[in-house]
């Protein structure tokens, strides 16, 4: 069930369980309703604190980063942010921040790939691939673009290399999914182990890429498509 009630002033979405309130959200040429200034950002964050984006790099010590999208490095073999920024909603942050804490009493921590990421750029990656089991349809926005979808893996912190996985990252191939077993015990433990802690904290996995996990409740974020640059 969705009820829209003046979308350019009060925005009032109803899915389920879940009520998103949001103020002075106009829509986009899909009808979704995009943060799409920091003015509007700002004014939604006054309502709800839980709206606000976190800066991972000083939120959670320790916590390592290797944006690709800030690279070269990536499917789409262009610079898409930039500069290497990682940013997620209050919770998602601070839920991340507990899981470092308890991996890193087993000598193992995080490693982002990507988190917050603007809707423009979910357009381009659409634009470049068009199949939602690896980049999200614009027509519906991606848990990235709402703040509480994060691409990750574990690393070793006695080396600081990421642990052995069944495919890199952004392999847009059956090797990233869960249902691939055609590879070592130790690629297959370690991915276990990633799934296996992120739902312990309340993160859901994605079937089709073994990096990804997004919360549960990600319809009460609105997309997003500000500049972290300007947070």
């Amino acid at each position: 069930m969705k009820i829209v009630i003046s979308v350019y002033a009060w925005l009032l979405v109803i899915t389920g369980s879940t009520i998103v309130m949001a103020q002075g959200i106009p829509p986009n040429k899909y009808g979704l309703p995009v943060v799409d200034n920091i003015t509007l950002y700002r004014q939604l964050v006054a309502t709800d604190s839980s709206q606000a984006l976190v800066d991972l790099r000083t939120f959670i010590p320790g916590i390592k980063l290797d944006i690709r999208y800030a690279t070269r490095n990536n499917f789409m073999h262009r610079k898409l942010y930039p500069h290497p920024y990682a940013y997620l909603r209050r919770a998602a942050a601070e839920t991340l921040k507990e899981i470092q804490a308890t991996l890193n009493k087993n000598g193992l921590g995080l490693l982002i790939f990507d988190a917050y990421r603007p809707y423009r750029v979910t357009e381009k990656m659409w634009e470049e691939i068009g199949d939602d089991r690896y980049v999200a349809d614009p027509k519906k926005g991606s848990g990235h673009n709402r703040g509480v979808t994060v691409d990750l893996t574990l690393i070793n912190l006695r080396t600081g290399k990421p642990v052995r996985m069944p495919s890199g990252y952004d392999d847009f191939t059956e090797k990233a999914h869960y249902t691939y077993l055609a590879c070592d015990a130790e690629a297959l433990n370690n991915r276990t182990m990633l799934r296996a802690i992120m739902e312990e904290y309340g993160f859901k996995a994605f079937e089709t890429e073994w990096w990804h996990f997004f919360l549960k409740d990600y319809e009460k974020y609105p997309l997003m498509d500000i500049d972290p640059r300007d947070l």
